[in-house]
């Protein structure tokens, strides 16, 4: 990605902030594209905050989209979303305008655009019976997150294989995990509960999931973006390897060094629980190169030791999280 210029919209999120400073660091000129111009609004990025051209934009403007693509933007890398799968039920309005229509808006400006990388989600999968998810299969969503980012994918199908507009990628990562992370997502949770001295409570923990670590997502959909022959359709960022959450609790409790009993069954199940999840990744290998490389345990000790001196750090300074 040397001297290309790039535009990441969501750069401030987990992976977005990921992908942004991997960029950088491979010498891309890259414009973050954020709801705040300001660094205290974007605690991610403070550290290259310097080292980017920030843009303020929403993606519900169309306005500022196409002044934020007004100069050559090579590659076009699309993380931004209304991610939070449980509040989709009571925000429905705001999750559709963000990811589907937001998508839509901002694949519009973008006709002059060498490629569009659309990070969707494997929650479009949904509530599938057979496992791995392949690509092929016929999705079936089970939050309006997981309907409005599948209309997303579907808006961008339309310009797949189209001559006079973008090259468009859709890659669909399955569960995220790694330093930096919200606390909204279950492993940080579990984390940080463990290092502050409290239970961790789960509900009865044999759901299952995969969980990449974020440097492999981020390898992932760089290697879309320099891709020879683009993919048609969408492409699974997945390992195929799946874990209980009581696995992965358990695993938490230990590595956080907790004296308190784990506590299973503390929560209810949700009534809208996809039960498996993990996805088909050879698709990934054949058309883009790409496979997970970070072992779980490995990753999964990496992000309780950042927590840890997260956490250190906040108490010396008396911020609070």
């Amino acid at each position: 990605m040397k001297g290309r210029a790039v535009l990441v919209t969501g750069a401030s999120g987990f992976i977005g902030s990921w992908l942004t400073k991997a960029l950088l660091e491979g010498g891309a000129a890259v414009r973050a594209l954020v709801r705040y111009r300001d660094p205290l609004r974007n605690p991610r990025l403070r550290e290259v905050w310097t080292d980017l051209e920030v843009l303020e934009a929403d993606l519900r403007n169309r306005g500022a989209l196409r002044e934020a693509l007004r100069r050559r933007v090579d590659v076009v890398f699309h993380l931004a979303a209304y991610n939070h799968v449980g509040q989709s039920f009571v925000q429905v309005e705001e999750c559709f305008d963000v990811n589907a229509k937001g998508t839509a808006n901002l694949l519009d400006e973008c006709r002059e655009v060498g490629r569009f990388v659309h990070v969707s989600t494997s929650e479009v999968y949904g509530r599938l019976e057979r496992v791995p998810f392949e690509e092929g299969f016929a999705p079936e969503p089970a939050s309006p997150y997981g309907v409005s980012k599948l209309a997303g994918e579907q808006y961008c199908r339309l310009f797949q294989g189209r001559t006079g507009g973008p090259e468009v990628v859709i890659l669909r990562p399955f569960n995220a995990y790694g330093p930096g992370q919200s606390a909204k997502a279950v492993i940080p949770e579990l984390i940080l509960a463990g290092l502050a001295g409290q239970p961790l409570r789960i509900s009865s923990g044999r759901q299952t999931r995969e969980f990449n670590h974020v440097s492999d997502l981020v390898r992932g959909i760089l290697a879309a973006a320099v891709a020879e022959q683009v993919p048609r359709g969408p492409v699974n960022l997945a390992s195929g390897r799946e874990r209980t959450v009581l696995e992965v609790a358990q695993q938490v409790h230990a590595l956080t060094g907790s004296s308190l009993p784990l506590e299973v069954r503390a929560r209810p199940d949700r009534p809208n629980e996809i039960w498996r999840m993990c996805g088909d990744g050879r698709r990934a290998r054949a058309e883009l190169g790409w496979e997970p490389r970070v072992d779980f345990m490995d990753g999964l000790r990496q992000a309780v030791e950042w927590y840890r001196s997260a956490a250190a750090a906040d108490h010396r300074t008396g911020r609070r999280r």
